[in-house]
């Protein structure tokens, strides 16, 4: 199998496997010789195109920041007014959390592990989207219906935060409250929750 060949039809169907291992397992525990095993490849192959182990789960969090990196840059937030712009902002980070708890339980491994690979994937440092939001907060401010002194990282950060902790803490708070946290019902009940809370600390009228 040469290289072009296996990019063409494996390297997409390796690095889903292995995003399942390293999300399940950690990167500690996942095995390349079971992602190998996985799929239609070898353990010899996966080190020739990835490298390493390192290689490998490098390209796996680099496709799971690229997913919520490309739907943060669809949202087309430039066409809304601000408030509209920054519900459909926070109604798409809890959806694609909700969606995607594999990208949850990868970030919260790699927080676990001290964050030795993120730094090193552009994907993992929002260069792209920091600077539109940003630029939703300039254009409320402006416009009167953001309050002054909000900052792009920290809105960043509590409007992913309150996506993450419904995701990463689902199993604890079942074991202890009984609430299903993987049903629909209540990941609408509690999106609602979020934009309201979000949409509270930006506007200048809270």
């Amino acid at each position: 199998m040469d290289k072009q060949n296996f990019t063409e039809r494996n390297r997409r169907d390796i690095v889903a496997i292995a995003t399942q291992h390293f999300a399940e397992k950690g990167y500690a525990g996942a095995r390349v010789d079971e992602i190998a095993a996985a799929t239609a490849t070898s353990k010899r192959m996966i080190y020739y195109h990835f490298g390493s182990k390192d290689g490998l789960y490098r390209a796996v969090l680099t496709e799971a920041y690229r997913g919520i990196r490309s739907a943060e840059l669809e949202a087309e937030l430039g066409d809304l007014p601000p408030l509209a712009a920054l519900e459909r902002l926070t109604a798409l980070t809890f959806d694609y959390h909700f969606n995607h708890p594999e990208l949850v339980r990868l970030v919260m491994d790699e927080n676990i592990r001290g964050g030795p690979h993120v730094g090193e994937i552009s994907e993992g440092h929002n260069e792209i989207v920091l600077p539109k939001t940003q630029a939703l907060i300039d254009r409320g401010i402006a416009d009167g219906s953001f309050r002054a002194g909000l900052d792009a990282v920290d809105l960043h950060m509590t409007i992913s935060a309150l996506a993450f902790y419904f995701v990463s803490n689902r199993h604890s708070f079942h074991a202890i409250f009984g609430i299903d946290m993987t049903s629909e019902a209540a990941a609408e009940r509690r999106r609602a929750q979020v934009i309201d809370n979000v949409l509270r600390y930006c506007r200048a009228d809270a």
